[in-house]
């Protein structure tokens, strides 16, 4: 079960690299690769990955890094129901994350193009670092394709079917600091620009 896990969530953060990379390239930007974190030493990587957990969590948490061959192995288990890992998009901006095993389902249902994520329960995700999002025509959006890059404050995320239509909530960044991430598709999220390091 956790070989199928790793497994699996190396595929998903995959998938969001390519993203991230074609976005850049689009953009004539040299896009940053898996490769600029797989050659960090592994004590590096580890360092990375766990910069995005609130400090409360940190000493319980998993963490997977890269290997020599480009795949997640894990570093360390966890004991708390949390994996951290040194890195999300193809960003040169670092953004690691910090997830539950819900949100792990929730990223694995989207890249295998799921057409709705199968968490049976809201995930929790931190990113203490903060981390980046696609815009296009004034809109968040799912693909980098002809979309700019746009950093992030540090912040968490509820995966779970939020919708603008029934909370009201707005669905692009704001000075509230709270947002729905890709409203109006079954991948729809809640954004909370508030730094986890600052949790206790």
């Amino acid at each position: 079960m956790k070989k199928l896990l790793i497994l699996g969530l190396g595929a998903a953060i995959g998938f969001t690299m390519v993203c991230g990379g074609m976005a850049a390239a689009k953009e004539g930007k040299k896009p940053s690769t898996v490769k600029d974190v797989k050659s960090l030493p592994q004590q590096e990587q580890v360092k990375l990955a766990l910069s995005a957990a609130p400090p409360h969590l940190v000493k319980e948490v998993g963490v997977m890094i890269y290997g020599a061959d480009g795949k997640l192995t894990e570093a360390r288990p966890s004991t708390n129901g949390f994996t951290c890992i040194p890195t999300v998009m193809n960003l040169p901006d670092p953004d690691p994350m910090c997830m539950d095993a819900a949100v792990h389902q929730w990223m694995t249902d989207l890249m295998n193009n799921v057409p709705k994520p199968t968490n049976t329960v809201p995930g929790i995700a931190y990113m203490a670092r903060g981390g980046s999002h696609f815009e296009k025509d004034g809109k968040v959006v799912m693909s980098g394709d002809g979309a700019k890059a746009m950093k992030e404050p540090p912040h968490w995320m509820i995966m779970w079917p939020f919708e603008s239509a029934t909370t009201k909530l707005p669905t692009t960044p704001n000075r509230s600091g709270s947002y729905i991430m890709f409203d109006g598709t079954p991948y729809a999220h809640l954004m909370v620009y508030q730094d986890p390091r600052k949790m206790k």
